[in-house]
């Protein structure tokens, strides 16, 4: 994005987006609301996550069902270390990457000798083999859960106990992930990547290996969300296998097609509307009859199903057409 880009009215919804985010401490400190830092942390951490998956799925189509699992295992490099009293997150973040990398490489393997359909249902099949390795895990809490009674520890004055320290060290994580995956897309990796998804056949025509490139690819996404996972485990002091079920890949998926999958900002408009529904819809029911909150799944679903059926792109490709 360069800066005549910014100028545009979708760029500058864009920039007020990013703003709003850098700011949500000091608002939500003079609103005095910090149940809103709690929503927008995890808005900051489940974006870092989407915008892993748009890599593969936005960009190089494939259509992971099973990228939950590397929440919960990027997770539990938090929780199981703290376990046993080991609590430098120098040890945590890059276990959780290096683990995350590495089941990515040996699933993506096996994955990526397939396609469509196929690709789907195995790489489902992976998340759910891990599922159920740690329900079987009782030492870890099994089905239960574990519990983290400290957060990871850096250099002296960093306390990431503290929800505004906790929150900008989320927010510039999504800023690293968001231009990280800018500067792949916009490589020469990246474009090979892009062709791929358009026409293997003919990039491998062209001399390219894709297989590999796109092993590759499948390994950096799921490190960044490993990434995400080992801040999760921090946010929430709690974790269980229920974070990397399918149904949690299934909600990632939905968040990167709703804000628009193949965009920079995609993710963050996906995650960002996905949430506030999710959190605000039930009080919003509420207020047009008593108990009607608690069947706010219903028009949350039917709102959902018709953003994807008629605006498409995504929020983000109706921002392109309100901007030509």
């Amino acid at each position: 994005m360069n800066a005549s880009d910014i100028l545009t009215p979708k760029g500058l919804i864009a920039a007020a987006v990013i703003l709003l985010l850098a700011v949500m401490p000091v608002l939500t400190a003079i609103a005095d609301q910090a149940f809103y830092l709690d929503i927008a942390t995890r808005i900051l951490i489940l974006a870092i996550a989407a915008v892993s998956l748009n890599l593969i799925l936005g960009y190089g189509g494939m259509v992971s069902f099973g990228h939950a699992a590397f929440i919960g295992i990027g997770a539990y490099a938090v929780g199981i270390p703290i376990y046993y009293d080991e609590y430098s997150g120098w040890l945590h973040f890059p276990l959780a990457i290096a683990v995350s990398a590495l089941y990515a490489l040996i699933t993506g393997a096996i994955s990526l000798r397939t396609k469509g359909v196929h690709f789907i249902m195995i790489t489902m099949a992976f998340s759910q083999m891990v599922f159920f390795l740690f329900i079987s895990l009782e030492e870890y809490g099994g089905d239960d859960g574990l519990l983290i009674w400290s957060d990871s520890e850096f250099v002296d004055g960093v306390d990431v106990d503290d929800p505004t320290t906790f929150y900008y060290l989320c927010f510039i994580s999504l800023m690293g992930a968001l231009f990280l995956v800018h500067r792949i897309v916009n490589s020469r990796f990246g474009r090979v990547i892009r062709g791929s998804m358009s026409n293997d056949k003919r990039m491998k025509a062209l001399g390219y290996p894709t297989y590999g490139y796109k092993l590759t690819a499948y390994v950096i996404s799921g490190a960044i969300c490993g990434y995400a996972g080992a801040l999760m485990g921090n946010f929430t002091n709690f974790i269980s296998p229920e974070m990397m079920g399918w149904t949690r890949s299934g909600e990632l998926i939905f968040m990167v097609v709703l804000g628009g999958s193949g965009s920079v900002m995609g993710p963050i408009y996906g995650v960002l509307s996905f949430l506030l529904l999710e959190e605000f819809l039930p009080d919003l029911m509420d207020l047009f009859s008593k108990d009607a909150g608690i069947y706010w799944h219903l028009p949350f679903g039917i709102i959902l199903v018709l953003v994807v059926l008629f605006v498409r792109g995504g929020i983000n490709g109706l921002l392109d057409r309100w901007n030509r």
